[in-house]
């Protein structure tokens, strides 16, 4: 039995072995592969870099214009502050134009068509998102931008923007809000550089995570131009529009119903016999906790006098009811305890 044991240990350890030689071998083979097929992406990396000035804007003359497509995928719509007035998203900046400087002949390069390189080497369009909040106009990552071999530069960037947002809280909770992202070239007018619409159905939603707040409506998208006072010529721009829906089951769970219930019980004041000696200390109580809902909805709504929401003017309403309430309950606790003559 020893024998066969150590037989046994013996044939396994040679078939560990020989799988490890195998898998070795597989991955020796993949990386002369690899080797081999590297030095032609390396040379074209470097002829087409070798020389490329990223300052220059890529245009055989210099009273071209250069187009570039634009177009947004939104990934998350984080936040929409009713106070700050802000939203903040997660987006996909896609950009692509064409740069005549990057083309090459892929028969040339071991038949190599696509290249990734990063974008801090070769000339991008200073995209920016006009209507920000914070100050952070660029985006946050600089990621590796494709080449094809007929000049055309594909970038996709992932951004975190946070842009101003003017906000109607007239029907708050059910309310319908507008966002506005405005992108544009900030250094080139429309002479210069022209920009288009890359998405025709507007923002993308393919990889859009659900919000639990908000459903989206609609996103669509315009080209405008616009004159400024610092330059005689136009400059071209994206207006991207986000139009979402509230979802309304947490405000009228948490806010709605309690505010309705606590407004009936002001009935029951005058359901109360006078000598029970609760009837203001019931109508007191109310008053309060209305108040500290009037309260609750003013820290979630902004502190802005162009529109009061209507649910304010609704327990606006509600208070002055109830401290009619407690007024008519004092008239009718004062006659019932005059002393009759």
């Amino acid at each position: 039995m020893k024998l066969i044991s150590t037989e046994f240990c013996i044939k396994m350890l040679n078939a560990k072995v020989f799988l490890l030689c195998l898998v070795a071998s597989s991955s020796a083979q993949a990386s002369v592969a690899h080797i081999e097929a590297n030095p032609d992406a390396k040379r074209l990396y470097d002829d087409l870099l070798s020389n490329y000035n990223r300052l220059i804007r890529p245009v055989v003359n210099n009273t071209e214009t250069l187009t570039v497509w634009l177009g947004l995928k939104l990934s998350q719509l984080i936040e929409v502050s009713l106070r700050n007035q802000v939203m903040t998203t997660n987006l996909w900046v896609k950009q692509k134009w064409f740069d005549y400087k990057l083309k090459w002949d892929p028969e040339e390069y071991g038949g190599v068509e696509m290249l990734y390189v990063p974008s801090e080497q070769i000339w991008l369009p200073d995209i920016v998102l006009y209507n920000n909040w914070d100050g952070n106009y660029e985006v946050t990552l600089m990621t590796k931008a494709t080449l094809k071999y007929t000049g055309e530069v594909f970038w996709e960037p992932p951004a975190i923007y946070k842009s101003s947002c003017e906000m109607n809280v007239e029907y708050f909770p059910y309310d319908e809000q507008t966002c506005l992202m405005k992108f544009g070239s900030w250094t080139y007018n429309g002479a210069q550089v022209e920009l288009r619409h890359l998405d025709q159905i507007g923002i993308d939603l393919s990889e859009f995570y659900l919000s639990v707040e908000w459903d989206i409506l609609e996103v669509p998208a315009s080209r405008n131009e616009e004159y400024y006072p610092c330059c005689p010529e136009p400059f071209s721009d994206i207006t991207f529009k986000l139009t979402m829906r509230r979802k309304t089951l947490f405000y009228t769970v948490n806010l709605i119903i309690p505010c309705v219930g606590i407004t009936f019980l002001t009935v029951l004041v005058f359901y109360l016999p006078s000598d029970s000696g609760e009837k203001v200390t019931l109508c007191i109580s109310i008053l309060v906790s209305l108040t500290v809902f009037f309260l609750l909805l003013a820290e979630i709504i902004p502190p802005t006098s162009l529109a009061v929401p209507l649910l304010g003017k609704y327990l606006l309403f509600t208070m002055i009811l109830v401290s009619l309430s407690v007024w008519t309950t004092v008239c009718v606790l004062n006659v019932w305890y005059r002393p009759a003559r």
